[in-house]
Protein backbone atom coordinates (compact mmCIF):
# COMPACT_ATOMS: atom_id res chain seq x y z
CA UNK A 1 0.00 0.00 0.00
CA UNK A 2 2.69 2.27 0.52
CA UNK A 3 4.12 1.63 -2.36
CA UNK A 4 1.09 2.43 -4.25
CA UNK A 5 0.67 5.49 -2.26
CA UNK A 6 4.38 7.05 -3.02
CA UNK A 7 3.92 6.52 -6.91
CA UNK A 8 0.70 8.61 -6.60
CA UNK A 9 1.73 11.25 -4.84
CA UNK A 10 4.57 11.56 -6.67
CA UNK A 11 2.81 11.34 -10.27
CA UNK A 12 0.25 13.65 -8.95
CA UNK A 13 2.12 16.17 -6.89
CA UNK A 14 4.87 16.46 -9.55
CA UNK A 15 2.32 17.22 -11.80
CA UNK A 16 1.04 20.10 -10.35
CA UNK A 17 4.24 21.52 -8.91
CA UNK A 18 5.19 21.57 -12.97
CA UNK A 19 2.11 23.42 -13.32
CA UNK A 20 2.90 25.58 -10.34
CA UNK A 21 6.62 26.18 -11.26
CA UNK A 22 6.05 27.22 -15.21
CA UNK A 23 3.32 30.19 -13.83
CA UNK A 24 5.48 30.77 -11.62
CA UNK A 25 8.17 31.56 -13.87
CA UNK A 26 5.80 33.24 -16.19
CA UNK A 27 4.37 35.76 -13.59
CA UNK A 28 7.78 36.77 -12.34
CA UNK A 29 9.77 36.45 -15.44
CA UNK A 30 12.31 34.98 -13.38
CA UNK A 31 13.48 31.18 -13.54
CA UNK A 32 14.56 31.01 -10.40
CA UNK A 33 11.23 30.99 -8.72
CA UNK A 34 10.89 27.51 -10.09
CA UNK A 35 13.60 26.44 -7.69
CA UNK A 36 11.65 28.04 -4.81
CA UNK A 37 8.58 25.88 -5.86
CA UNK A 38 10.87 22.48 -5.94
CA UNK A 39 12.31 23.31 -3.03
CA UNK A 40 9.20 24.75 -0.57
CA UNK A 41 6.38 22.76 -2.27
CA UNK A 42 7.86 20.00 -4.53
CA UNK A 43 10.58 18.35 -1.93
CA UNK A 44 8.97 18.76 1.54
CA UNK A 45 5.91 16.30 0.55
CA UNK A 46 7.89 13.95 -1.35
CA UNK A 47 9.56 13.04 1.48
CA UNK A 48 7.01 13.03 3.67
CA UNK A 49 5.07 10.32 1.54
CA UNK A 50 8.17 8.46 1.51
CA UNK A 51 8.85 8.58 5.58
CA UNK A 52 11.75 10.50 5.09
CA UNK A 53 12.71 12.17 7.88
CA UNK A 54 15.58 15.41 7.08
CA UNK A 55 18.60 16.21 9.24
CA UNK A 56 20.77 18.63 8.31
CA UNK A 57 23.99 19.24 9.51
CA UNK A 58 26.74 22.07 8.41
CA UNK A 59 24.42 24.34 6.79
CA UNK A 60 26.23 27.40 8.35
CA UNK A 61 29.04 26.28 5.36
CA UNK A 62 26.12 27.62 2.59
CA UNK A 63 26.48 31.09 1.26
CA UNK A 64 23.15 32.05 -0.88
CA UNK A 65 25.39 35.26 -2.60
CA UNK A 66 28.66 33.11 -3.42
CA UNK A 67 28.55 31.40 -6.86
CA UNK A 68 29.30 27.78 -5.61
CA UNK A 69 29.89 24.29 -7.25
CA UNK A 70 28.23 21.55 -4.47
CA UNK A 71 29.46 18.02 -5.52
CA UNK A 72 27.35 15.25 -3.31
CA UNK A 73 27.24 11.62 -3.97
CA UNK A 74 24.21 9.77 -5.09
CA UNK A 75 22.26 6.68 -3.71
CA UNK A 76 18.44 7.26 -4.89
CA UNK A 77 16.26 9.40 -6.72
CA UNK A 78 15.32 10.27 -3.71
CA UNK A 79 18.39 12.33 -3.05
CA UNK A 80 17.49 15.12 -5.42
CA UNK A 81 14.27 16.40 -3.18
CA UNK A 82 16.49 16.06 0.21
CA UNK A 83 19.31 18.57 -1.47
CA UNK A 84 16.38 20.90 -2.69
CA UNK A 85 15.45 21.01 0.75
CA UNK A 86 18.72 20.53 2.54
CA UNK A 87 20.68 23.13 0.71
CA UNK A 88 18.77 26.76 -0.01
CA UNK A 89 20.10 28.13 -3.02
CA UNK A 90 18.57 28.74 -6.18
CA UNK A 91 21.36 25.93 -7.55
CA UNK A 92 20.70 24.22 -10.88
CA UNK A 93 21.92 20.63 -11.27
CA UNK A 94 24.10 19.11 -13.96
CA UNK A 95 21.81 16.10 -14.36
CA UNK A 96 21.87 12.66 -17.43
CA UNK A 97 20.22 13.64 -20.70
CA UNK A 98 17.95 10.91 -20.07
CA UNK A 99 16.30 13.11 -17.44
CA UNK A 100 14.75 15.06 -19.95
CA UNK A 101 12.28 12.95 -21.13
CA UNK A 102 11.03 11.99 -17.92
CA UNK A 103 7.38 13.11 -17.67
CA UNK A 104 7.21 16.37 -15.08
CA UNK A 105 10.50 16.12 -13.32
CA UNK A 106 12.72 15.82 -16.41
CA UNK A 107 10.29 18.52 -18.05
CA UNK A 108 10.98 21.18 -15.43
CA UNK A 109 14.42 20.75 -15.18
CA UNK A 110 14.10 21.39 -18.80
CA UNK A 111 12.27 24.67 -18.45
CA UNK A 112 13.86 25.77 -15.42
CA UNK A 113 17.36 25.98 -17.03
CA UNK A 114 19.20 23.31 -15.23
CA UNK A 115 21.62 21.31 -17.40
CA UNK A 116 21.61 17.96 -19.14
CA UNK A 117 25.00 16.19 -20.38
CA UNK A 118 25.37 13.61 -22.41
CA UNK A 119 28.47 11.49 -20.64
CA UNK A 120 28.22 9.32 -24.08
CA UNK A 121 29.19 11.77 -25.81
CA UNK A 122 32.32 13.72 -25.33
CA UNK A 123 31.70 16.67 -27.41
CA UNK A 124 28.22 17.24 -26.16
CA UNK A 125 29.38 16.90 -22.27
CA UNK A 126 31.86 19.29 -22.80
CA UNK A 127 29.48 22.02 -24.29
CA UNK A 128 27.20 21.39 -21.10
CA UNK A 129 29.94 21.68 -18.94
CA UNK A 130 30.63 25.35 -20.77
CA UNK A 131 26.56 25.75 -20.07
CA UNK A 132 27.04 25.38 -16.76
CA UNK A 133 30.16 27.38 -16.61
CA UNK A 134 28.35 30.21 -18.15
CA UNK A 135 25.87 30.01 -14.98
CA UNK A 136 28.49 30.12 -12.42
CA UNK A 137 30.03 33.02 -14.19
CA UNK A 138 26.38 34.51 -14.00
CA UNK A 139 26.29 34.13 -10.64
CA UNK A 140 24.33 30.56 -10.29
CA UNK A 141 25.30 27.96 -7.92
CA UNK A 142 25.72 24.66 -9.28
CA UNK A 143 24.34 21.13 -7.93
CA UNK A 144 26.09 17.67 -9.66
CA UNK A 145 27.00 13.99 -8.71
CA UNK A 146 30.51 13.22 -9.99
CA UNK A 147 29.77 9.30 -9.34
CA UNK A 148 27.71 9.77 -12.61
CA UNK A 149 25.01 6.95 -11.47
CA UNK A 150 23.38 5.97 -8.04
CA UNK A 151 25.71 3.58 -5.65
CA UNK A 152 24.41 0.04 -5.58
CA UNK A 153 25.72 -0.78 -1.78
CA UNK A 154 25.98 3.11 -0.59
CA UNK A 155 29.15 3.23 -0.57
CA UNK A 156 31.13 6.47 -2.66
CA UNK A 157 32.04 5.72 -6.22
CA UNK A 158 34.67 6.94 -8.09
CA UNK A 159 34.15 10.40 -9.20
CA UNK A 160 34.25 11.82 -13.14
CA UNK A 161 36.90 14.16 -13.87
CA UNK A 162 35.23 16.22 -16.00
CA UNK A 163 33.19 18.46 -13.76
CA UNK A 164 36.56 19.46 -12.02
CA UNK A 165 37.32 20.99 -14.79
CA UNK A 166 34.54 23.05 -14.79
CA UNK A 167 35.30 24.27 -11.01
CA UNK A 168 39.05 24.88 -11.96
CA UNK A 169 37.60 26.96 -15.17
CA UNK A 170 35.32 28.44 -12.84
CA UNK A 171 37.78 28.67 -9.98
CA UNK A 172 34.87 29.09 -7.65
CA UNK A 173 34.44 27.28 -4.25
CA UNK A 174 33.51 23.19 -4.53
CA UNK A 175 31.17 22.40 -1.16
CA UNK A 176 30.74 18.45 -0.37
CA UNK A 177 27.80 17.28 0.40
CA UNK A 178 27.37 14.03 1.85
CA UNK A 179 23.58 11.83 2.02
CA UNK A 180 23.11 8.90 4.06
CA UNK A 181 20.24 6.99 4.15
CA UNK A 182 18.20 8.04 0.83
CA UNK A 183 18.83 4.53 -0.25
CA UNK A 184 17.49 2.95 3.01
CA UNK A 185 14.04 4.97 2.37
CA UNK A 186 13.96 4.30 -1.60
CA UNK A 187 17.02 1.68 -3.31
CA UNK A 188 17.86 2.44 -6.78
CA UNK A 189 15.34 1.18 -8.95
CA UNK A 190 12.83 0.20 -6.77
CA UNK A 191 9.53 2.06 -5.32
CA UNK A 192 10.00 -0.77 -1.55
CA UNK A 193 9.70 2.37 0.49
CA UNK A 194 10.84 2.18 4.33
CA UNK A 195 10.67 4.96 6.14
CA UNK A 196 13.66 5.60 8.02
CA UNK A 197 16.18 9.18 8.54
CA UNK A 198 18.11 10.90 5.87
CA UNK A 199 20.98 12.85 7.22
CA UNK A 200 22.38 15.35 5.31
CA UNK A 201 26.01 17.05 5.90
CA UNK A 202 27.36 20.01 4.40
CA UNK A 203 31.03 20.30 4.11
CA UNK A 204 33.27 23.17 4.57
CA UNK A 205 33.92 24.75 1.10
CA UNK A 206 37.23 23.67 -0.87
CA UNK A 207 39.16 26.66 -2.36
CA UNK A 208 40.02 25.51 -5.89
CA UNK A 209 42.26 28.40 -6.09
CA UNK A 210 45.32 26.41 -4.38
CA UNK A 211 45.11 23.66 -7.46
CA UNK A 212 46.81 23.89 -10.82
CA UNK A 213 44.59 24.82 -13.92
CA UNK A 214 44.70 21.13 -14.94
CA UNK A 215 44.95 19.32 -11.33
CA UNK A 216 41.39 17.90 -12.37
CA UNK A 217 42.30 14.65 -10.62
CA UNK A 218 43.58 16.77 -7.98
CA UNK A 219 40.72 18.32 -7.47
CA UNK A 220 38.83 15.33 -7.31
CA UNK A 221 40.34 13.24 -4.82
CA UNK A 222 40.38 16.16 -1.85
CA UNK A 223 36.59 16.45 -2.48
CA UNK A 224 36.07 12.65 -2.27
CA UNK A 225 38.46 12.26 0.12
CA UNK A 226 35.90 14.86 2.15
CA UNK A 227 33.01 12.87 1.43
CA UNK A 228 34.29 9.86 2.37
CA UNK A 229 35.19 11.31 5.93
CA UNK A 230 31.70 12.78 6.36
CA UNK A 231 29.68 9.32 5.13
CA UNK A 232 31.87 7.37 8.06
CA UNK A 233 30.88 9.95 10.04
CA UNK A 234 27.36 9.68 9.15
CA UNK A 235 26.90 6.03 9.60
CA UNK A 236 27.96 4.97 6.13
CA UNK A 237 30.12 2.85 4.18
CA UNK A 238 32.69 5.77 3.28
CA UNK A 239 34.39 4.76 -0.13
CA UNK A 240 38.19 2.80 -1.44
CA UNK A 241 40.46 5.84 -1.40
CA UNK A 242 42.47 4.59 -3.85
CA UNK A 243 39.36 3.68 -6.59
CA UNK A 244 39.18 7.63 -6.25
CA UNK A 245 38.84 8.48 -10.26
CA UNK A 246 36.58 6.77 -12.54
CA UNK A 247 37.76 5.02 -15.70
CA UNK A 248 36.72 6.88 -18.99
CA UNK A 249 33.56 6.55 -20.50
CA UNK A 250 32.31 4.83 -17.49
CA UNK A 251 30.50 5.02 -14.43
CA UNK A 252 31.43 3.27 -10.90
CA UNK A 253 34.67 1.57 -12.34
CA UNK A 254 38.41 2.50 -11.26
CA UNK A 255 40.63 4.38 -13.80
CA UNK A 256 43.48 1.90 -13.74
CA UNK A 257 46.98 4.01 -13.16
CA UNK A 258 48.75 1.18 -16.21
CA UNK A 259 45.45 3.33 -18.62
CA UNK A 260 47.05 5.25 -20.88
CA UNK A 261 43.93 7.28 -21.37
CA UNK A 262 43.85 8.05 -17.96
CA UNK A 263 45.50 11.27 -17.34
CA UNK A 264 43.84 12.52 -20.71
CA UNK A 265 40.00 11.66 -19.76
Amino acid sequence: MRKLWCILVVTVWSAVCFVLACLAMLVTLNPSRSVAVARRIWSPVLLWAGGAKLEVIGGENVDPKRPTIYVGNHLSTLDIPAHFLAVPVDFRFVAKSQLRFVPFIGWYLWVAGHVFINRGDRSSAIASLEKAARKIRAGTSIFLYPEGTRSEDGSVLPFKKGPFALALKARVPICPVTIEGTDNVMPKNSWNITPGPVRVKIGRPIDTTGFADNDREGLARAVRAQIIADSLSLGGKGGDPDTAVAAPNREGVAQRDSDPTSKAS
